[in-house]
């Protein structure tokens, strides 16, 4: 018989750590998942950005070059305007046709296959557009299309 003066030792209990350690590590494993997620869609977002900024240069690289032959890229018969859809020209013995052959070249290079530009030039006032496959950085959503205007 146990006297009332001696305190009751209570009873251990085991495997109680164990459990804590399991739901630690899948919360922590929840929120590495996450971060990995997060870390693929800045991927994704930095080279879309890259594209665009791509764009916006071979946008100035065009215009510049137009510039430098002004006089044809800004009177009829309008040698830099091109289409979207038309087939990139061959490089002849022209200077307009060396400079929409290279551009085309390059905007296939930098951003793709889908890649491609037109000009369309009425005076000095020139719309330069540049379309390119970013069904990566774009959620799936394809093509994009940059539209510059540019006074020569």
């Amino acid at each position: 018989m146990r006297s009332p003066t001696h305190a009751v030792r209570p009873r251990r209990q085991y495997g109680v750590g164990i459990i804590e350690i399991l739901v630690a590590v899948l919360v922590l494993s929840i929120g590495l998942l996450g971060l990995a997620g997060l870390q693929m869609r800045t991927l994704r977002n930095s080279q879309s950005a890259l594209e665009r900024g791509v764009a916006v240069m071979e946008t100035h690289a065009i215009a510049d070059a137009m510039r430098a032959d002004r006089l044809k890229a800004t009177t009829a018969p309008y040698v830099y305007n091109i289409a979207i859809g038309a087939a990139a020209p061959v490089a002849g013995a022209t200077f307009s046709s060396k400079i929409l052959a290279g551009w085309r070249a390059n905007l296939i290079a930098l951003l793709g296959d889908e890649a491609t530009g037109s000009v369309n030039c009425n005076g000095a006032l020139c719309v330069v557009v540049i379309r390119w496959n970013d069904s990566r950085g774009s959620a799936g959503l394809g093509a994009q299309t940059l539209t510059t205007q540019v006074q020569l």
